[in-house]
Formats: C-alpha cells, structure tokens, sequence
C-alpha cells in the first residue's frame, strides 16, 4: 500500500513512524515537536505525566541513563486516524544507575515493547508505553 498521506489513518502512521524516527536519532526536539502541548504520557508501570515539559525531563533522565535503539516498528492505525498502536524491540545499553533500579555497568539488553496512541489536530497527545520490566531486570542482572 502507498501511503500518501491523504487518509487519515495514513497520517497517524506517518506521524508515528515519525516520532520514532526522531527516538532512533535522539532528536529530542524533533519528538517533543509532534506532541500537543498538553500531551499525557502513561509511563511503563508507572504515574501519568502532563504536558510538553513533562515529556522533555523524561527524555533528559532517559538519555542520561539509557542508550535505545528501537527495531522492527511496527505502527497500525485506526481508520479515523485518532489512535494508534505500535510494537518494537528495544536494543538498548544501560549507561548509568536510573533511581530505584539495579546498578548500571552498561549492560545491554533486547526488550520487546509497544506504545498507544491518541492523536488530535495531527498531534500526538497520548502515549502509553508497555514492556516487560521483570524481564528489562533479569537482563541487566538485577
């Protein structure tokens, strides 16, 4: 299928593909760029966060203590464009001690994941992310 962008499920997969396009570069603004101003982010077995800035200071603790690339994305849309899914595998390398989790010594790991997603006004406005995080421990040896 061509995706020209002129079905609305087309642009939501676009839009996704393209946020995590900007995760693979660790182009934070250009992540931060395709949110709404008041995104929610649902972290992994964890609190709700709201807004721009909420999302720029995890992105600054993720970079500090993590170093991701995400592999074989995989995004499906609804038809009207205003959600979507998407599953990868992170191959990441945990770079330094993230607060409450075992000790960092750069160890790596392999983690299937997988986000959803509400969009708004061509804006992501919701993200909430899934992964196994007994499974992340048991890799890095905790």
């Amino acid at each position: 299928m061509k995706i020209d962008g002129t079905r609305r499920h087309d642009r939501a997969t676009g839009l996704v593909l393209a946020y995590y396009a900007a995760f693979n570069r660790g182009d934070w603004d250009g992540m931060l760029a395709l949110l709404a101003d008041d995104a929610v982010h649902d972290l992994n077995q964890g609190r709700r966060e709201e807004g721009r800035e909420a999302f720029a200071t995890f992105l600054a603790r993720m970079d500090a203590h993590y170093a991701e690339q995400l592999h074989d994305i995989v995004v499906m849309a609804s038809p009207d464009g205003e959600r979507a899914a998407a599953e990868y595998v992170v191959h990441g390398e945990y770079r330094a001690t993230d607060e409450g989790l075992p000790a960092a010594r750069g160890q790596r790991y392999v983690l299937p994941g997988g986000a959803f997603f509400a969009i708004r006004d061509g804006r992501i406005s919701r993200v909430t992310n899934y992964y196994n995080l007994q499974d992340w421990i048991a890799q890095v040896g905790g």
